[in-house]
């Protein structure tokens, strides 16, 4: 049978309030349809202003097929370019960031400016045109200190994003941090199963020691349902805004990204073993209210972030084939903050550490237990995931209207 129709007849089959059905986490077509109807159509967050603070300065990023690279140009604008040379497609940045007056491929040395303009191709035939060769650009934005990319030809509005994102996160001046430290671990389970373990933490006090000193298993944190009532919630909301801090629950009418603000546990002002800060310089010096718990933002199907009073950590999703995903973490501080000073690099990363590795397991055994042909989807529960099945709910609802276009269909082949 057809993937595309066969998808489309299981989610239109599915069963409300369970999990998949397997070949939504195992199947390689299924994953391609993924990739085509999702990861290469909308708006993915790759990575933050404060990483390319300089004209010249890059990194670059793998989505799916497609090799990216993002560069800060000399008028200080954030430009993104498929990663590909216009002579014979090698990749022009082979590293994961740098600095360059210039973007010179490797292979031949055709150079690029920062702005994608080819500027030397030696020894080409005359009438050879320059101008016809730059670097094939990706649409590229930035909000609040982070930066998205889109590979559709036409991207959405990012508009609506931006006016519900940056009222919350301008505040902390994210674009004024540095990282401290990042990670990527490979967790051998599809996205949508990183995903579903992340919208709960029915699974916290079983799991996650480190994390559960500071932060609340209460579903109430994660997920929207209850919280306008909540007494403990009302009054963090209330204190945060008080001091200028957006906190309420700011959800987009298609659930593919919200925002909110949630106390920690009893004082704690930060994810450490103690639950004091990490950092003894706050992250932005416009904030000036303790305990204000952690702004969670969620964006499917890239990001979830925890910014806190002193620091800021960030989470990136790229999916590498069905049963592979890339998770990488980043924590961010003070521009001006000084390791070894100001905060203990141990100290600071340590609570998240152990939770991904915790939740890597966790995904992964996950993973190998769906694959059992006596696998068949399972009941979410009401109480603690309602995240995971908002989760699903938005993926459904978002890839059906995109697997019904122009039904039958032929696959486009893709790597």
């Amino acid at each position: 049978m057809d993937t595309r129709n066969e998808m489309l007849r299981l989610i239109r089959a599915r069963r409300d309030g369970f999990s998949l059905e397997q070949p939504f986490y195992t199947d390689p077509d299924f994953f391609k349809l993924d990739m085509e109807l999702i990861w290469y159509r909308d708006w993915l967050f790759v990575g933050h202003d404060c990483e390319i603070v300089k004209p010249g300065s890059f990194f670059t990023v793998q989505i799916g097929s497609y090799p990216i690279v993002l560069v800060r140009d000399r008028e200080g604008r954030i430009r993104a370019f498929h990663n590909s040379c216009r002579h014979r497609g090698s990749r022009v940045c082979t590293v994961d960031k740098g600095v360059s007056a210039r973007l010179v491929c490797p292979y031949h040395q055709w150079t690029y400016d920062l702005d994608g303009k080819l500027l030397f191709a030696r020894q080409m035939a005359e009438g050879f045109d320059r101008n016809d060769y730059g670097l094939k650009p990706v649409a590229c934005e930035s909000a609040g200190g982070y930066i998205f990319v889109c590979l559709a030809d036409q991207p959405a509005d990012f508009a609506p994003f931006r006016r519900m994102m940056e009222p919350y996160f301008l505040p902390h001046r994210l674009t004024e941090a540095k990282v401290a430290f990042e990670s990527t671990i490979v967790e051998k389970g599809n996205w949508k199963l990183v995903w579903e373990n992340n919208r709960e933490c029915y699974h916290c006090a079983g799991n996650h020691p480190e994390l559960c000193k500071t932060f609340p298993e209460a579903p109430i944190a994660t997920g929207v349902n209850g919280a306008e009532s909540d007494p403990e919630m009302l009054a963090h909301w209330a204190r945060c805004e008080a001091a200028g801090l957006p906190s309420r629950f700011a959800i987009d009418t298609a659930g593919q990204y919200r925002a909110t603000r949630a106390p920690l546990l009893r004082d704690s002002v930060s994810y450490t073993m103690s639950g004091k800060p990490a950092v003894a310089r706050k992250l932005s010096d416009s904030v000036n209210a303790d305990r204000i718990g952690s702004l969670l933002l969620y964006h499917y199907p890239t990001t979830w972030n925890h910014v806190l009073g002193d620091h800021a950590i960030t989470f990136r999703v790229l999916p590498i084939s069905a049963d592979e995903t890339a998770v990488t973490t980043k924590w961010l501080v003070h521009k001006d903050a000084v390791e070894g000073v100001d905060y203990d690099l141990a100290e600071l990363t340590h609570v998240w550490t152990e939770t991904n590795d915790q939740d890597r397991r966790i995904v992964e055994e996950n993973a190998f237990g769906i694959k059992s042909p006596a696998y068949e989807p399972g009941p979410y529960s009401e109480e603690h995931e309602g995240g995971v099945t908002q989760f699903v709910e938005w993926y459904t609802n978002f890839i059906e209207p995109r697997l019904a276009e122009g039904e039958p269909h032929a696959l486009r082949s893709v790597a």
